[in-house]
This record gives C-alpha cells, structure tokens and sequence, in this order.
C-alpha cells in the first residue's frame, strides 16, 4: 500500500493552527531598568533618542524643545491630569518612531511636562503603543519584545491577571489585596502603572478607609508629577497579592493628601512590583501575564 507523506510546511501549519503554535516576536530591544526607570531607545523622525515606557500616560509625550528640530507640526492642546492636578499642554503631529525596525507613528503627540518626572527625558512611550502591539518586558533579561495582536498566543506558566479599563480612560486597572500590619487583607483596585517608581501607591480615602498607617512604620517623603508635589509617607506592605502571586515586603507610599488615580480606586501598582517579573501586557485581550525569572 503506498503511503502518503505529509509536506513540512503543511505540517507547520497545521501544528500552528491546532495547537497555538507561538509566533515570534516582530522586535527584540534592549531596554535600561536603572533607578526604577524603563528607558526604551529609539529613533524619533530620524533623530536617536531614548523614551520611558509608562502605562498610565494616555498618549506619547515628547519633550517639547524636540518639537522644532525634529520638524513637528503644532495640532491643538489637551489636558493632562496628574497627581497634583492637571495642565494644558500643545500636542503635534508629524512623529514617527522606529523600535528596532518595528514602526509606531501616533496620531499625535503631546508636549512632556517639566514636573511629568523626577529627571529630564526626552519622552514618554503610553497607552498608545500598548493598544497597537503586545508588550512583553523581560526585566532580568533587559529586554523588551513587541508581539502582533493578532496571532499571539500565550502557552505559558505564568500567572494571567485579568484587566479591565474604565470608560474614556487608558490605565488599565487589576484587583489586588494587600495585607495590613495587623494582619487583614484588604481588596481594592489598583492602576496598573509602569512609569511609578514604587512598588504600590495608595490613596489619601483608601489609606483612612482601612486605617492603613495607625500601625504601620513610615518615614516622610513627596511625589511629584504633573500638577505639582503631595505629601506621602514610604514604608512597607507585608504582602501584595495579584491573582494568585504573592509578593512579600512591597515598597509603598502613601498619600497624606489627594490619590495618585481617580476616585474609587485605591491606588496603582508600579515598578517596584513588576521589576521582579516578566511582565506581558495584552491590552487586546485584557489581560497582564507574570511569570517569574
């Protein structure tokens, strides 16, 4: 009896097709993680510079002394809300940034606050790029991998932690619960925020709602970002959970006066967490993956 023989590429593409067979990555870039800070290099209409990828920023900022040189053109302003507030700020048009090969162009972007962080940049990668591919950071490897939305397929052991997204906003948000000094655990909802530099930020009503600092040891400090500086007090959180990870001793701050996100949430979940991990966010499928290095 003859027998038939199976082509390889029929072969690969029905192992693909059956069994999720995972795609590579349209990009592999190294990244710079120091002072708690992921610093992307690119190149901006030519020009070779570096921009910090932050989740809870709603669209690309550039420092506005590039706008000029690099041939912007001025289109509009909007608001951007802060920590301490909001401010105006002019947005242009004409950007395009090359990742390692791999094009982003957005519609437009908006000029970068002097107090959007601690030390001069010469922008901010935000939601935008997270809308367009699926990010995957390798914080041990300093590596970060741009994936097509529509054929990744996660095979993975890590943990998959729902996300959700409030109507008109951009930051995602993730259920969490943190365990007090006194020993309660305490649910809330938390931005998701890579460009925070601490491991959890809480809010000023969710701190009083659940007496957070009668018992807690915390030393005095400030955050500043847009709109200004508030007041906080850094200390420590015996354990965070998300989903079914735990993560032992997180930094926090805590905020004396006003929220670092909008009423309702109990605060965001930033770089001192996520630095422990890799981290994939797929904002296609509402979903952030940890896997453990």
């Amino acid at each position: 009896m003859r027998t038939a023989r199976i082509q390889p590429a029929f072969f690969v593409a029905w192992f693909c097709a059956n069994l999720f067979c995972a795609a590579a990555p349209l990009v592999t870039i190294p990244i710079n993680t120091g002072r708690d800070r992921l610093m992307v290099p690119l190149s901006l209409n030519g020009s070779n510079v570096a921009f910090k990828l932050d989740t809870g920023f709603s669209m690309t900022m550039i420092n506005p002394d590039l706008a000029a040189p690099l041939h912007l053109r001025r289109a509009g302003e909007i608001t951007i809300m802060g920590i301490a507030g909001e401010e105006r700020s002019p947005t242009y048009e004409g950007a395009t940034l090359d990742l390692g090969g791999v094009k982003y162009e957005p519609r437009r972007v908006a000029a970068l606050s002097p107090n959007a962080t601690r030390r001069p940049i010469n922008g901010i990668l935000g939601s935008g790029l997270f809308r367009q591919f699926v990010v995957e950071i390798d914080f041990a490897g300093k590596r970060l991998s741009l994936h097509a939305r529509t054929n990744f397929n996660y095979s993975g052991q890590g943990e998959v932690v729902p996300l959700r997204f409030r109507r008109g906003h951009t930051t995602p948000i993730a259920s969490a619960a943190i365990l007090t000094t006194n020993q309660a655990w305490v649910r809330g909802e938390f931005e998701i925020d890579t460009g925070c530099d601490s491991g959890v930020c809480l809010g000023h009503d969710f701190i009083a709602a659940h007496r957070l600092l009668d018992d807690s040891e915390t030393r005095g400090g400030a955050k500043v970002g847009v709109g200004g500086g508030v007041r906080t007090r850094s200390g420590h959180l015996p354990q965070l959970q998300l989903g079914n990870l735990k993560i032992e001793n997180a930094d926090a701050d805590f905020f004396i006066e006003s929220s670092p996100v909008d009423e309702g949430l109990a605060g965001h979940i930033g770089m001192g967490v996520f630095k422990r991990f890799k981290v994939i966010f797929d904002y296609s499928r509402q979903q952030m993956i940890l896997e453990k290095p």
